[in-house]
């Protein structure tokens, strides 16, 4: 495999037992390194089931997925991909087993059999990149949501891995807990080059990725840059999806005669584009 691909489905399907339909149906993608690829579906779609897929939770029923050069359907090689491609579940008390944080963030580590002098440094560096040192020491139940899923964020990163997977791991914070852990692994992107894969269905977030996947009914249905997919707001709609506010109200704008030009997705490029439309006069 390209040694700038990091993962790769190959007309990849996933029937569940006893199902009648297959919940992914010949998905076929390409994610590169250190790229930010959001996935987008209604409830139903295929979003979650694909996750599992990647880190070889779920075994496709037909093709193939390749995860950091490993074939996700060799059983000898499944503990790799999960080392490789660490993965943040919606729920953050689901992936918290310890009651400190610091033996929280250690425990994959030494599943894994890293030795006690290498694993210390490495759940302080992984504390200290998600900002958490200083709850180290603290009970993870006493912390908030978004404090939480930043300490599943550390665990995943202590193993150093190649891929973080995120399935709506952000559904179950409020607004500030969403931007928190948003920003932590959009930073652990650029700045540790992690190729991370983020499953969501909150059009803000999406609209800050490199690359968006769009699924529904199983199927891969759009792929894109986030202007070229919030930009057809009327296929999004026809499917059940929404597109980022800025975007809407732009439309709307639009819609009423202002000559706004396409792709908007934040407030700045609006308010950037009703300046040029309409600049302020000196003087007043």
């Amino acid at each position: 495999m390209d040694d700038q691909v990091r993962i790769k489905l190959e007309n990849v399907s996933y029937t569940y037992e006893e199902a009648a339909a297959p919940a992914l149906s010949e998905a076929s993608a390409v994610i590169r390194e250190g790229e930010f690829l959001a996935v987008l579906g209604h409830n139903g779609s295929g979003k979650s089931t694909l996750a599992k897929l990647l880190n070889a939770l779920y075994i496709p029923t037909e093709g193939k997925i390749v995860v950091c050069g490993y074939d996700t359907s060799r059983d000898e090689y499944v503990w790799e991909i999960r080392r490789r491609a660490g993965m943040i579940f919606q729920n953050p008390d689901n992936q918290i087993v310890a009651t400190v944080v610091k033996e929280d963030v250690a425990f994959g580590l030494e599943n894994l059999g890293v030795p006690t002098d290498e694993m210390l440094p490495r759940v302080e560096s992984s504390l200290a990149a998600v900002h958490m040192s200083k709850y180290a020491d603290s009970a993870p139940h006493l912390l908030s949501g978004g404090q939480k899923q930043r300490v599943a964020v550390a665990g995943i990163l202590a193993m150093e891995p190649d891929v973080l997977i995120a399935d709506e791991c952000t559904a179950m914070l409020d607004p500030s807990g969403r931007k928190e852990v948003l920003d932590t692994v959009r930073s652990l992107n650029r700045k540790k080059g992690i190729t991370v894969v983020w499953i969501t269905h909150f059009m803000e977030e999406a609209a800050q990725a490199d690359r968006i996947l769009v699924v529904s009914d199983g199927k891969i249905v759009s792929e894109g840059t986030p202007r070229e997919i919030f930009s057809n707001v009327e296929r999004m709609r026809e499917l059940h999806l929404d597109v980022p506010r800025m975007t809407s109200l732009a439309g709307e704008l639009r819609r009423d005669g202002m000559p706004l030009k396409e792709g908007i997705l934040t407030v700045e490029e609006l308010a950037e584009e009703v300046e040029r439309l309409c600049p302020l006069k000196s003087g007043i």
